[in-house]
Parts: structure tokens; C-alpha cells; sequence
């Protein structure tokens, strides 16, 4: 610690403190990498979560503009030196890290990197992350890495505390998420018997007007002006609640976080394993990423309450410009013949709606007792 242990003692709860004044995933993450990068005085830092596929389910850096960023192109996969961390689990200080055999497939536009400084964030046993910093800002010995034996202590000590933070704000998210999951059943309940009400009430209406239509024109037309006054009533609420359940996360997190949240409490609250597998995906227009993550609900519905599935797997990958959404599960499936009656049941109309409207196209197939794939296809920006 270049400015001397009071300092260094200083700076270091400084970054605690910061770390936990956070309870979202991302902000805790951020504030990782920064506080990293500041008290080891890098030029650049980041942090990566693997997800279960190879790559990484988030990935943070400081110190790239976001010029840089976007043209370095799609998130890295697990592999050389990244790789190394998650599966090794052992701390990596290279005096060049472009001198490492392992060192491969960073994208042309990626800033030149010297002196690194890597290692795993671990929750107990399990492996959580995979934090580096690169380019230390001090002069470093001739052939040397200029990160030196305390920083790899130090940033030993971050990384403790940083797992700590990061696992608590994964369960605050995952309570959230508990919670507004049983919100929107609540909610559902409540806007079906309201509306069952309403209609209830439209259709009796209704059938008096018919009777009296030749007996009693002016108390039919009342009848009907009431009709239509129940009609709008039952919209109002049918439009309230469509604006009640949009996914609020869906601006602040992206579809992918979002889509992956609420995938993991699914498969948390059904007897079906339900997973999800993304790569390359770029923000998409917000009309598109909507229409997407409602067709993925729509069809994950179907598939946890009517296909008796075992397993139902969702991916998300980049297509072009845009995406490619699949949910594919192992159930009961269905005709695709019967597309009249299937298509009420299964929501069918409203997704391929939901699909065109964004400017994309939905297809599907499924066969009696060999389950359904549900694929939507958006075009991008």
C-alpha cells in the first residue's frame, strides 16, 4: 500500500463499507471492480460471474469507456487465464500477461494489458467469481510484475469480503423476487374475480336488454348504455393491471437478468427443473425485449401447468442483429393440427401477436407425448 497502513487501513474499509451499503447484484458488483481498481491503483479492473455454460452470467469492468466496451464486442467466454481462476481456484500475478501460454482469444479492440493480477471469489467451497486487475499505475521492477506480494494479500482481503456481499444481495434478490412472484398471484386472483364480476354482470345486462328490446325499447336502450358502462368498466381494470404487472426490472436490468430471475424462482417453485442458457445477447429495442420476455412467460406457463414436463430449458442467443428466444420442454405436447383448440388453450394467437408486433415471428412445434418447442425470433435495432 503505496501511501502507508493508515492509509491503506483506510481505503480498504472505505471499500467495505461501500460494498455493503448495496443490496442489488450489479451495484455490489461495480462497486467490487471500483473499489479494486482504486485501492490497488490499476489501470483497468473487472469481475466475472460464470453461469453454467461457459461463459459469464454478468461481467463488470472499470476503467474501459463504453465506447471500448461496446466495440470489444460480446461478453467473455470461461477460457485461458479466466478459466484458470474459476477452476483452479488459485491466485494468478503475472509480471505479462500476454506472455502466458494461456493467454488467447481476447478481441482485437480489447485494451493492450501487461502486469496482471487475478483470483477467485469463493463462497465457502464454491467459486462465485473471477476478479482481475491489470496495469498497475506505479513503476514496476525491470521484468517484474508491478503488483507485488501485499497487493495480492489485499486484494485477497477484498475478495472475502466482496463473496460476502455479493451472496447477500443475491438473496435480497431472490426474497424480492419471492415476493413480487406472490404479489402477481395475489394480483391475478384479484383482477380474475373482479372481471368474473364484471362480466357476470355485462351478460345479465345484456340478456335483459334482449327481452325487452320489443316490449320496452327505451328500457332496452338504457339496459344496453349500461352494458357498454360495465364494458369499459372491465377494460380500465384489465389495462390497469397489464400496466401493474410490467416487469419493472425489465428497464433497470435488461431481459437477460430479468428473464434469468425470474427462470431461477420458477424453478425453485415448480417440481420441473427449469433452465436457461444465454450468449451474445446486446440490448435489444425495448418494444422487442418485452414481447420476448412475455412470450418466454407465456410458454414457460404452459409448460409448468399443463405439459407435466420434467424439465423445460430456455435459451436466449444473438441472431444477427437481434435474438433468438427458445423454450423447449419434455411434456405431454399436442397436435399441432388442432390449432384452433390448441391455440386458445395454449396462448398461441396472443405470442405469434406478440411476436409480429415487435417485428419478429414465432414458430412452434410439438407432437402428442414428445414434448413442445416454442422458438421467437426478433430482428434487433
Amino acid at each position: 500500500m503505496s501511501h502507508g497502513p493508515r492509509a491503506g487501513l483506510a481505503a480498504v474499509s472505505a471499500a467495505l463499507l461501500a460494498m455493503s451499503r448495496h443490496l442489488e447484484v450489479r451495484d455490489v458488483l461495480k462497486t467490487i471492480v471500483a473499489s479494486a481498481r482504486d485501492l490497488l491503483d490499476a489501470e483497468y479492473a473487472a469481475l466475472g460471474v460464470p453461469d453454467d455454460h461457459g461463459g459469464f452470467a454478468q461481467f463488470v469492468v472499470d476503467g474501459v469507456s463504453d465506447a471500448q466496451w461496446k466495440a470489444i464486442g460480446p461478453l467473455p467466454r470461461q477460457h485461458g487465464i479466466l478459466a484458470a481462476m474459476l477452476r483452479e481456484a488459485r491466485t494468478e500475478r503475472l509480471a505479462d500477461v500476454r506472455d502466458d501460454p494461456r493467454f488467447e482469444g481476447w478481441p482485437a479492440a480489447h485494451p493492450d494489458m501487461s502486469d496482471f493480477l487475478g483470483l477467485p471469489v469463493k463462497d465457502g467451497d464454491e467459486t462465485i467469481g473471477a476478479l482481475f486487475l491489470a496495469n498497475k499505475k506505479s513503476d514496476k521492477p525491470r521484468g517484474g510484475c508491478g503488483f507485488t506480494q501485499e497487493d495480492e494479500e489485499l486484494l485477497g482481503i477484498l475478495a472475502q469480503h466482496a463473496a460476502i456481499a455479493l451472496t447477500n444481495a443475491r438473496l435480497y434478490e431472490r426474497s424480492r423476487e419471492l415476493t413480487i412472484a406472490e404479489e402477481r398471484s395475489r394480483l391475478a386472483h384479484e383482477l380474475h374475480d373482479a372481471v368474473s364480476q364484471k362480466l357476470f354482470s355485462l351478460r345479465l345486462t345484456a340478456q335483459a336488454a334482449a327481452k325487452l328490446v320489443d316490449r320496452d325499447p327505451d328500457r332496452a336502450k338504457d339496459e344496453l348504455r349500461h352494458v357498454v358502462e360495465l364494458a369499459a368498466e372491465a377494460t380500465d381494470e384489465l389495462r390497469a393491471a397489464v400496466v401493474e404487472l410490467r416487469p419493472a426490472g425489465l428497464d433497470e436490468d435488461g431481459l437477460v437478468a430479468t428473464l434469468r430471475t425470474q427462470i431461477q424462482v420458477l424453478d425453485r417453485a415448480h417440481g420441473a427443473h427449469v433452465t436457461f442458457g444465454t450468449g451474445g445477447i446486446r440490448a435489444l429495442p425495448a418494444a422487442q425485449e418485452e414481447a420476448v420476455l412475455r412470450v418466454a412467460q407465456e410458454a414457460l406457463h404452459n409448460a409448468l401447468r399443463h405439459s407435466q414436463a420434467e424439465l423445460v430449458e430456455v435459451t436466449l442467443h444473438k441472431h444477427g442483429a437481434g435474438a433468438v428466444l427458445r423454450v423447449t420442454d419434455d411434456g405431454s405436447g399436442f397436435d399441432p393440427r388442432a390449432v384452433r383448440r390448441a391455440g386458445r388453450h395454449l396462448g398461441l394467437v396472443s405470442m405469434r401477436d406478440r411476436a409480429s408486433g415487435a417485428g419478429g415471428r414465432l414458430t412452434v412445434e410439438s407432437e402428442p407425448g414428445k414434448g413442445t418447442t416454442v422458438e421467437m425470433e426478433v430482428p434487433g435495432g
